[in-house]
C-alpha cells in the first residue's frame, strides 16, 4: 500500500511541474482531461486492494467492458484473424473506458464515482472497430503480408512492440501512463511517430529492390496475397515507401486538414492517408475529407484531401480533381467500387481510382519529361502483359500495361457516351474496345506505343520534336517510342507547358485527349439522306497552325499539316480531303489496325469509319482501300470513290454515274 502510494504521489508531483506525465488520464480533481472525479489520478485505474483479481490485470478498479458484439476490423487484404478482445487482456482494460458502454469513474472497488465533462467522440469506438487499427490477432500471427516485418512473428525475441503481450494490443502503440513521449502528437504513443516511425517499427522495414526486368505472374495474384518479397518474387509496392513522394515531400500541411499532427507531409508520413481510431474509410484505415465528398469512394476521397488544388498542403499542387469534372475516367459508384484485391484484368463494370493508376506507396513525382517507359509517377503500379492480356506484369515495366487492366481483355468495358463519338472501324479485330491487338507487333501499321515505330513506313510528315500546347515551341523530342499520354491526357497539363496536372484524369476535349480532335460524323439513319455515305454534318474549315486550336490539333502535335497537304511528299489526295474539311478519322484509326483484312490492307493507318463511308453504288466489291495505289472503293459525302481513282457522284444525288473531277 506505501509503495502503491509513493508511485501515485510521483505521477501527481510530475503532473504538478508541468511534465504532464498522465495528461488526460489524469481524471483527479484539476486534471488536465475532458473529465474529472474525486478519487486520486492513479485509483481511477489502479486498486492497492480490492481491486479486479483475474489473470495480468494490473490491481485494476475500473469496470470491465463484457462487449463480445464489436464489429471487428476486416478488409479484402488482410491475411490475419482479428478475434474479440479478451477479458482481462490489454486492449480490454483500455476498452473499458473507450468503448463507451462502461462510462469512467465506474469502478469495482469504491463504486460509482461522480465525474464531470464528457469523453470527445474521437475517443469512444461505440461498439466497432472497423475503422480502428487491427489488434488482438489469432496467433500464431501470419507475416506473409506484403508490408509486415518478420520481426513480429518472433514471438518474445522479436519486435519489441508486441512482445510484452506476444500480441498486437493497444499497448503497442500506447503507453497510457505518459502522453507526451511524442511531444507533437501526445496520444500516448509508446514512442515518436514522426516520419511515421512507429509505423515502420511493424510495418514495410524491407529494402527496396532493384527492378531490372518485367515479373510476369498470374493474373490472378493480387497485391494482398503474395508472398514477401524475394528475388524473383512478385515485387513489393511498400519497400519503396522511404524513397516515394508521399514519404519525403516537404510540403507544409494545415492544422486543419485532418492529416496528422506534424508540420509536413514526410513528417506525417502515413498519417497524411491513414488514422489508426475511427477512420472513415474503414477497410485500409484510409482518412478522407471532413464533410466527405457525396458519391464518392473511400479510396478517391482520401487522396482528394490534398489533390483538389485547396489550401490544405502547400505550396498547393496541380488539382487532379478539377480534372475529372471535365470529362474524365468514371469514378466507381454502386457495386463497382475498387478493392485493393480486385483481379488485375478487371472483370465488373469499368471503374477507376486514383490506386488504379498509381501506387501511393511508390510514387515519385514526374520532375523530368524526358521519354521513359512509364512516368516515376505510376511506380509500383501493377500492369497486365500485352502478350495475352491475363498475365500480370508487377510491377507495370511500360505506362501502357497499366491502361491495359481495363482497355485489354477486360470483359467490363464499355463504349461510354459522354466520351464522345465512337467511329466503326472496318477491321475491329472482334472486340473494338481492346487495344491489345490494335498495338501490336505484328499489325501492318499502328501508332509506336507497344512496339517500335516501324521503319519501312517513314513519315515524310513526322516533326522532330512534338510541339507544346502553346503550338509555338518545342517540348520532347519525338522517338520510335510514344505513350498513350502523349495523346490522352490534362488539356492543361504541366508536360506541355500547361499549369494542370499530368495524365488522362480529365480533359474538356472528347476521350480525355489532350487537344482538340474532331470526328467527321452523319446524320443518324438511312442512305441516301442519311447514314453512311450520305453528307457529313460537320465538316471544318481546314486550320494548319498547330496553336490556332483547330480540328486537326492533336494530329499538329507530332505532324506537319502544311507536308500532309501536299502532295509532293504524301497522299496527293490529302489536301483535298483537308481543305474540303474532312476529318482524318473519316479515313484513319488513331490506334492501329485491329486486325488483317482482305478489303483494308491496313497500311497507313488506314481503316475507315463504316458509320460515315458506305459502299460504292457503281460496284458490288465492299469498301476497300488499296495501299499500292492509293485507291480506295467505297461513297462518302455523297461521292463514290471508284477502284480506278476517279471519283462520281453519287446515284441519290444526281440519277446517274456522272464523271467529275477527282475533288469535292
Amino acid at each position: 500500500m506505501k509503495k502503491f502510494l509513493i508511485v501515485c504521489a510521483l505521477f501527481v508531483a510530475a503532473a504538478l511541474q508541468g511534465q504532464d506525465i498522465l495528461g488526460t488520464h489524469n481524471l483527479g480533481p484539476g486534471g488536465p482531461g475532458p473529465v474529472t472525479g474525486g478519487l486520486p489520478a492513479c485509483q481511477f485505474c489502479h486498486a492497492p486492494h480490492s481491486g479486479i483479481t483475474m489473470p495480468f490485470t494490473p490491481l485494476w478498479a475500473q469496470k470491465l467492458s463484457t462487449n463480445t458484439t464489436y464489429t471487428l476490423y476486416s478488409s479484402t487484404t488482410l491475411v490475419n484473424t482479428v478475434q474479440e478482445p479478451t477479458l482481462g487482456s490489454a486492449s480490454n482494460l483500455c476498452l473499458s473506458c473507450h468503448d463507451g458502454t462502461v462510462a469512467p469513474g465506474q469502478t469495482v472497488p469504491y463504486g460509482t464515482v461522480k465525474m464531470t465533462g464528457t469523453m470527445a467522440s474521437n475517443d469512444l469506438f461505440v461498439g466497432t472497430l472497423q475503422g480502428v487499427h487491427p489488434f488482438n490477432f489469432k496467433l500464431p500471427l501470419n507475416c506473409d503480408n506484403d508490408n509486415l516485418v518478420t520481426s513480429l512473428c518472433s514471438g518474445t525475441t522479436g519486435n519489441p512492440l508486441v512482445k510484452m503481450h506476444y500480441n498486437v494490443q493497444c499497448t503497442s502503440c500506447h503507453d497510457p501512463h505518459i502522453q507526451n513521449n511524442d511531444p507533437v502528437a501526445g496520444d500516448f504513443l509508446v514512442m515518436s511517430n514522426a516520419s511515421s516511425a512507429l509505423c515502420l517499427a511493424c510495418h514495410v522495414s524491407q529494402p527496396a529492390q532493384n527492378i531490372t526486368a518485367s515479373r510476369i505472374h498470374s493474373a490472378s495474384e493480387t497485391k494482398g496475397s503474395v508472398a514477401r518479397p524475394t528475388v524473383g518474387s512478385p515485387y513489393n509496392p511498400f519497400t519503396a515507401w522511404r524513397q516515394s513522394i508521399h514519404g519525403t515531400a516537404s510540403y507544409k500541411v494545415s492544422k486543419t486538414a485532418n492529416l496528422g499532427p506534424y508540420v509536413n507531409m514526410q513528417q506525417n508520413a502515413c498519417a497524411s492517408c491513414h488514422k489508426t481510431h475511427n477512420a472513415p474509410g474503414g477497410a485500409q484505415l484510409l482518412n478522407g475529407p471532413t464533410p466527405a465528398i457525396p458519391n464518392m469512394d473511400a479510396t478517391t476521397q482520401s487522396c482528394s484531401t490534398c489533390h483538389n488544388g485547396g489550401s490544405n498542403i502547400s505550396p498547393a499542387i496541380p488539382n487532379v480533381f478539377a480534372e475529372f469534372a471535365k470529362t474524365g475516367h468514371p469514378f466507381p459508384a454502386g457495386s463497382n467500387k475498387h478493392t485493393s484485391n480486385e483481379s488485375l484484368v478487371l472483370t465488373n463494370n469499368r471503374h477507376a481510382t486514383c490506386v488504379d493508376c498509381h501506387e501511393p506507396h511508390a510514387t515519385q513525382q514526374t520532375g523530368s519529361f524526358a521519354l521513359t517507359t512509364i512516368r516515376p509517377s505510376q511506380n509500383g503500379t501493377p500492369g497486365v502483359s500485352a502478350t495475352d492480356g491475363t498475365s500480370s506484369v508487377n510491377p507495370a515495366v511500360n505506362q501502357y500495361e497499366t491502361c491495359l487492366r481495363c482497355h485489354g481483355t477486360s470483359p467490363g468495358k464499355q463504349s461510354l457516351t459522354v466520351f464522345g463519338y465512337m467511329p466503326v472501324r472496318a477491321a475491329t479485330g472482334g472486340d473494338p474496345l481492346n487495344l491489345i491487338p490494335q498495338f501490336g507487333v505484328t499489325v501492318k501499321s499502328s501508332h509506336p506505343v507497344m512496339h517500335d515505330s516501324n521503319s519501312a513506313l517513314p513519315q515524310p510528315s513526322l516533326l522532330k520534336f512534338m510541339w507544346n500546347l502553346d503550338g509555338h515551341t518545342q517540348g520532347r523530342p519525338i522517338s520510335t517510342r510514344i505513350l498513350c499520354t502523349d495523346c490522352h491526357n490534362s488539356d492543361d497539363n504541366r508536360e506541355f507547358g500547361g499549369a494542370g496536372p499530368n495524365g488522362p484524369h480529365g480533359s474538356k476535349y472528347s476521350h480525355i485527349l489532350e487537344r482538340r480532335y474532331e470526328f467527321s460524323q452523319v446524320a443518324p439513319g438511312n442512305p441516301p439522306n442519311a447514314g453512311p455515305g450520305s453528307t457529313i454534318q460537320n465538316l471544318q474549315p481546314v486550320v494548319l497552325d498547330p496553336a490556332a486550336g483547330g480540328p486537326y490539333s492533336l494530329c499538329a502535335k507530332c505532324h506537319d499539316l502544311s507536308n500532309i497537304v501536299s502532295s509532293a511528299s504524301s497522299f496527293a489526295k490529302h489536301g483535298i480531303h483537308i481543305n474540303a474539311g474532312f476529318s482524318c478519322s473519316v479515313c484513319h484509326t488513331s490506334h492501329g489496325m485491329g486486325s488483317d483484312s482482305t478489303n483494308v490492307t491496313g497500311a497507313r493507318l488506314v481503316n475507315f469509319d463504316l458509320a460515315v463511308v458506305g459502299r460504292n453504288d457503281f460496284s458490288n466489291a465492299p469498301i476497300s482501300y488499296n495501299s499500292g495505289t492509293d485507291t480506295c472503293t467505297l461513297k462518302c459525302h455523297n461521292f463514290n470513290h471508284n477502284a480506278d481513282g476517279s471519283v462520281t457522284a453519287a446515284i441519290a444525288a444526281v440519277g446517274s454515274r456522272t464523271t467529275i473531277a477527282p475533288k469535292h
